[in-house]
């Protein structure tokens, strides 16, 4: 069966880029987007999540090397590890309180950094009408270098107004 999802792009906001007041501010933080092109607009969301966890792209460790056919893990997780009942759907509203408590973490961020947040999270997130929020892993689910990220949080945004699934990695290193 043909994937219903094809990769279109993807965006890197490496918050070390701009300029925060305090020196430190950053935080190694960073948010990587990956959008698919929905080719099944039609295809529930379960569907959508089990063929984006089977998709290529899907397969990156955000350690530095991108995504990799043969990767075995997934941020901090075992790739084995993740399903679609990992993830569990939640609103618009409670995705973007998450990704704003964590962007808003040591202090507010500099303009340039909130315009492209808001162009690259914020807004997609308000558009989506399917919004998935990765929280069924933990510890146990951890690869063998599973613990380095502070904070690492990934929502699933189905836009099917747009025909856009988006995968949406905040983290730090």
């Amino acid at each position: 069966m043909e994937s219903p999802l094809t990769h279109d792009s993807s965006s890197f906001l490496n918050f070390r880029r701009y300029s925060f007041r305090s020196p430190h501010a950053h935080a190694f933080r960073w948010v990587n987007a990956k959008r698919f092109r929905l080719r099944a607009p039609s295809a529930g969301d379960r569907r959508l999540l089990a063929a984006l966890i089977g998709h290529a792209w899907f397969r990156d460790a955000y350690a530095g090397g991108g995504a990799h056919a043969d990767e075995t893990r997934h941020g901090s997780y075992r790739l084995d590890a993740i399903t679609p009942d990992t993830y569990e759907r939640v609103g618009r509203e409670e995705g973007a309180a998450v990704l704003r408590m964590w962007a808003d973490r040591y202090g507010e961020v500099p303009d340039d950094l909130e315009a492209d947040l808001r162009r690259e999270v914020f807004e997609p997130l308000a558009r989506a009408d399917g919004v998935h929020h990765l929280v069924g892993v933990g510890e146990d689910d951890f690869h063998d270098w599973g613990g380095v990220h502070d904070e690492f949080h990934e929502f699933v945004l189905v836009d099917r107004s747009r025909g856009l699934l988006t995968l949406l990695v905040a983290a730090d290193d």
